[in-house]
C-alpha cells in the first residue's frame, strides 16, 4: 500500500464562551489544518494539527501548512509504513515535527483501516474501554476558577488543572487556596500550570507559600535552565510540558531527574509513532504523563484517546481535549465526547472518526 495524493484542508473551530486565557496566549478562534492521504487501494486516512496561535510554542497554523507543502509531493509513491514515512519526512525538512504529526495520523489512520483494527491496537494494544480525562481552566478571577473547579469535580473529573501566570502572583496563589477549598478530600488531582509565565522568583514563591496543598506544578518557567534553577528548592513535583518538544529533551530531563512527570502533546512531539516511544520511554522511568494536545478537533481527539488507551494506566494523567472548549465539531455521526470524566476509545478501525469533508470546501493545496 503506497501513498497515491495528499490533500490540505483548513477549518476554524471557533472557542465556545470565548476567550480562553493562558498565561502567553488569549484564544477566540483557531485555524485547524487537516491531511488527508489516500493510498493507491482507494483508502483514505485523516490527520490533523492546531497549534494555539503563534505565542504559545514555536509553532502556528500557516507554518504547519507551509511545512506540509514543503514535505507532501515527496511522499507520493512512499510505502504506507509510519517509520519508513517519518524518517522520508525528516529527509525533506529539519524540525516543523507539529506539521508532520498530521501525516504521521493519518498514516496510522490508514494503517488501521487496512487491518480492520483501531489504531490503539497498532501502538501497542489498548486493553481497556475508556481513558480518563482531566479538565484545564483558563487563566481567571480566583472566586470564578474556584466555582468551575468545584463543578468539574462534580461532572467526574479526577483530575483539575488551573492556568496561572501573565498576572501578580499572588492572585495565582490566592486562586490555588480557594479551588484547594472547594476539592480538597475529593480525590482530585490537582496541576498548576505556569504555561512558561512565571520567573523563577515566581514559582519559589508559589511552592513556599502553599506547602499544605498536593498540587503538581507544570512547567512554571521558560526555559530548561530555569527548571533546572528551581528543582532543588521547590517543594512541589515539577512536570514538563512545553519544554518538551522532542524525544532526545525528554530522554535528558528522565534521565538526570530534573522533572517528576510530563504534559505531552502528540502533535508537539511528532505524532503518534514518536508519542509511542515518548511513552515507552516514561514507562523505563516510571515517570507519569498525559496524552493530549494544544488544541484541535475530532481528529487530534481521536489520537490522543488511542496513545491513552495504551499507556500504564497508573502512570496515565489523563486525556485533555479541546472538545467542551469549541462551538462546532466537524465529523458526521459524533465524534469523541467526555462522559463523566472519562473517555471511551473508538472501537472502529483506524481512528474510529470519520470528518464531515464538505465543511471543509476546497483543499488548500493537492499533490
Amino acid at each position: 500500500m503506497k501513498i497515491k495524493s495528499i490533500e490540505i484542508f483548513r477549518h476554524d473551530l471557533p472557542v465556545k464562551n470565548g476567550p480562553y486565557k493562558m498565561a502567553n496566549a488569549e484564544v477566540w478562534s483557531l485555524q485547524t489544518t487537516l491531511v488527508k492521504v489516500t493510498a493507491d487501494n482507494g483508502l483514505t486516512g485523516w490527520g490533523e494539527t492546531c497549534p494555539v496561535g503563534p505565542t504559545y510554542a514555536e509553532a502556528h497554523a500557516l507554518g504547519a501548512q507551509a511545512a506540509l507543502r514543503e514535505i507532501a509531493p515527496h511522499l507520493i509513491g512512499e510505502d504506507i509504513e509510519p517509520l519508513m514515512v517519518n524518517r522520508a519526512m525528516h529527509a525533506r525538512l529539519n524540525g516543523h515535527s507539529y506539521a508532520k504529526a498530521a501525516i504521521d495520523i493519518a498514516v496510522y489512520d490508514l494503517l488501521g483501516k487496512r487491518f480492520d483494527v483501531p489504531v490503539s491496537v497498532l501502538l501497542g494494544g489498548g486493553r481497556v474501554e475508556e481513558v480518563p480525562s482531566y479538565f484545564a481552566t483558563g487563566v481567571g478571577v480566583p472566586d470564578d476558577i474556584a466555582r468551575i473547579a468545584a463543578e468539574k469535580c462534580s461532572e467526574g473529573y479526577k483530575r483539575l488543572q488551573i492556568k496561572m501566570g501573565g498576572r501578580p502572583v499572588a492572585i495565582d496563589i490566592e486562586t490555588i487556596r480557594k479551588v484547594w477549598e472547594k476539592i480538597a478530600g475529593k480525590g482530585v488531582k490537582l496541576a498548576v500550570d505556569g504555561n512558561r509565565g512565571w520567573t523563577t522568583r515566581d514559582a519559589l514563591r508559589v511552592s513556599r507559600e502553599c506547602p499544605d496543598i498536593p498540587f503538581v506544578m507544570e512547567q512554571p518557567c521558560n526555559r530548561l535552565e530555569d527548571l533546572q534553577k528551581i528543582r532543588p528548592q521547590i517543594q512541589h513535583a515539577i512536570y514538563m510540558d512545553e519544554n518538551g518538544v522532542d524525544l532526545a529533551t525528554v530522554i535528558r530531563a528522565a534521565g538526570c531527574g530534573l522533572v517528576d512527570g510530563f504534559g505531552m502533546k502528540v502533535t508537539r512531539v511528532g505524532g503518534l509513532q514518536q508519542m509511542a516511544a515518548f511513552r515507552d520511554i516514561c514507562e523505563a522511568t516510571n515517570l507519569p504523563h498525559t496524552c493530549d494536545d494544544a488544541w484541535g478537533g475530532d481528529i487530534i481527539t481521536a489520537a490522543c484517546t488511542h496513545v491513552a488507551a495504551t499507556v500504564k494506566p497508573d502512570l496515565l494523567e489523563g486525556v485533555w481535549l479541546a472538545e467542551p472548549m469549541i462551538e462546532h465539531g466537524y465529523t458526521s455521526g459524533g465524534g469523541i465526547r467526555i462522559r463523566n470524566g472519562s473517555i471511551r476509545v473508538p472501537e472502529r478501525p483506524g481512528l474510529g472518526v470519520e470528518p464531515d469533508e464538505s465543511l471543509f470546501g476546497s483543499p488548500i493545496a493537492e499533490f
